[in-house]
């Protein structure tokens, strides 16, 4: 799930810089003068800004996300382990009780 992000953010991220990079051209190839092309130009970088804004904005919600879904992996894998190795303890000293109890009667 979180490559499908990574795919979608990147695609986003292409698609965006690909519509600012044909903006630009279309103003630097297109009869206008040159105040025109410059109040252009702004308007294309506020929005863009804007949108870069929002993007990282998701970005860090995505990562945030993953951050939990990391601790709450971890957390269950150790009680997981926690459990395996108090299950183990108990089974070692039900073992060791009568393997002790035979060296005593012998020494």
């Amino acid at each position: 799930m979180a490559d499908e992000r990574g795919a979608s953010t990147a695609v986003l991220l292409a698609f965006l810089s690909g519509a600012a990079m044909g903006a630009v051209m279309g103003l630097l190839l297109a009869p206008q003068t040159g105040s025109e092309s410059r109040d252009r130009l702004r308007g294309y970088a506020r929005r863009a800004e804007t949108d870069l804004r929002d993007l990282a904005g998701r970005a860090g919600e995505v990562f945030e996300e993953a951050v939990d879904q990391g601790r709450e992996f971890v957390e269950s894998k150790r009680s997981v382990l926690r459990e395996a190795f108090d299950a183990g303890r108990e089974a070692m000293k039900r073992e060791r009780g009568p393997i002790q109890g035979e060296g005593t009667e012998r020494g």
